[in-house]
């Protein structure tokens, strides 16, 4: 069951790339995949990766607001041409802070039906790409920092709205596979939308060394931060991903977590493969920790 998983990674995941860059990149010498024999993916709006060969996945952003549809189209091309899959995060709001919306106002757009016309406008579009398509929509409801306005909803109404949408998804692009992707936090299992609704568990993974240090007295590893929160995913019985990872810090940090994070472990067997987001954050961390830069050329300080 397990090497199903691992071999034909594209079957299950789709990704692609930022909306603003597309095409036309050169690849940077200096970018190389960890080592390991789990498959690997990216966030790589840089296109750092674009002509490293054992990248197996493309991981787009994209809001369902304000945003030009036909890039999709782009990011398919970009991925077929290197045999990788798409994964598509979509954010069920606008990238424009000064108009975006409030909990609130998005509950009741979902529930009353106005956002239908959205959701139909991108997936109509994923229907007909030709790089295998996973969907990603409200990721990390269960991350309580107030980042996303689809976060920390009582769990009946987040799996209400999360069934809606993504079956208007389904609708018109029956072939995608789906999702569910929350932070990993203790209480993930009360947003767990049901079987029908998930064909796979990813999962949010981040080192920061400075705030291990502040917050935990120690570097943590990528054991210890991933163990539980695969822990929790696992028992879902479904093929489990690292959505989003990252990691920075001075060398031997790095290091660790680069030479972890792609090693087979048979304490993690449901795990099929990790996506790195190769990319500055794009929200803040709390009490200043500022906003890390994920991206692999800069991620060792000095």
């Amino acid at each position: 069951m397990m090497a199903a998983f691992k071999k034909p990674f594209a079957k299950y995941l789709a990704l692609g790339l930022g909306l603003w860059a597309l095409v036309g990149f050169a690849a940077n010498a200096q970018v190389q995949t960890p080592p390991g024999d789990i498959p690997f993916g990216v966030y790589d709006p840089d296109g750092d990766f674009s002509a490293v060969r054992d990248v197996t996945v493309e991981h787009l952003f994209l809001p369902w607001e304000d945003v030009y549809l036909p890039s999709l189209n782009d990011a398919d091309e970009y991925a077929f041409e290197r045999n990788r899959a798409l994964l598509v995060t979509v954010e069920p709001w606008t990238w424009s802070r000064s108009q975006r919306n409030t909990a609130k106002y998005l509950k009741n757009g979902i529930f009353s039906g106005a956002y239908d016309a959205n959701m139909h406008a991108i997936c109509e579009i994923l229907g007909t790409l030709k790089s295998p398509v996973t969907l990603r929509f409200m990721h990390e409801m269960d991350d309580k920092s107030g980042q996303f306005i689809w976060s920390g909803w009582k769990p009946e109404e987040f799996i209400k709205a999360y069934r809606r949408m993504v079956g208007i998804c389904k609708e018109d692009a029956p072939n995608i596979n789906l999702m569910w992707s929350p932070l990993g936090n203790k209480d993930m299992a009360k947003y767990y939308p049901g079987d029908e609704y998930a064909d796979l568990v990813g999962l949010t993974v981040f080192g920061l060394q400075a705030w291990d240090k502040a917050k935990f007295g120690h570097d943590r590893t990528f054991d210890e931060v991933f163990g539980p929160r695969y822990e929790r995913a696992a028992k879902f019985g479904k093929p489990v991903v690292v959505a989003e990872l990252g990691y920075v810090g001075k060398a031997p940090y790095v290091d660790a977590w680069k030479n972890s994070v792609r090693a087979s472990n048979p304490e993690y067997p449901s795990l099929v493969g990790v996506v790195y987001f190769n990319f500055p954050e794009v929200y803040p961390w709390p009490e200043g920790f500022g906003a890390p830069d994920w991206r692999i050329k800069n991620q060792v300080l000095d």
